[in-house]
């Protein structure tokens, strides 16, 4: 059996990005909405246009756009259980009420808690949260190392 390289395990840093929407505008408008910073609104051609937001403490940025090749030929509504992780739900939830942000009743499963929000184009969000007792290291908001 070959030796494994540990130095070609390393993975660089991924960010997940993009979410289908037929109007650019109200997607922008939700995500303002929601409370998603940046906001960059970009036009680097006559029939590109790419929208960029980051949930408040996420390293992944959310692109929404028009002119990216086959990009947005994806159909909106066809991205399911994009998940939103955090330390409290409840609070995270309640946020998105007095945002007025219409989100489903907290669904606890023991070892993970759920809440779920559509965007205008019917793509389904979960807020998402392990329960600090089942946290286990490397996952989000560990406490451990």
């Amino acid at each position: 059996m070959a030796a494994i390289d540990e130095a070609n395990l390393t993975v660089p840093m991924m960010k997940l990005e993009l979410v289908p929407v037929a109007d650019v505008d109200r997607a922008k408008a939700f995500s303002e909405k929601a409370g998603f910073l940046g906001g960059t609104d970009n036009r680097p051609s006559d029939t590109m246009r790419v929208v960029q937001f980051t949930p408040p403490g996420s390293a992944c940025t959310i692109v929404l756009g028009t002119g990216m090749g086959d990009i947005p030929a994806m159909t909106p509504a066809s991205v399911k259980g994009l998940h939103l992780v955090v330390d409290d739900i409840n609070i995270a939830r309640d946020a998105l009420l007095k945002r007025g942000i219409a989100i489903g009743e907290v669904t606890d499963f023991k070892t993970v808690r759920y809440a779920e929000f559509r965007d205008p184009d019917g793509n389904s969000w979960l807020l998402q949260e392990f329960p600090p007792e089942v946290r286990q290291p490397g996952q989000s908001f560990s406490k451990g190392k």
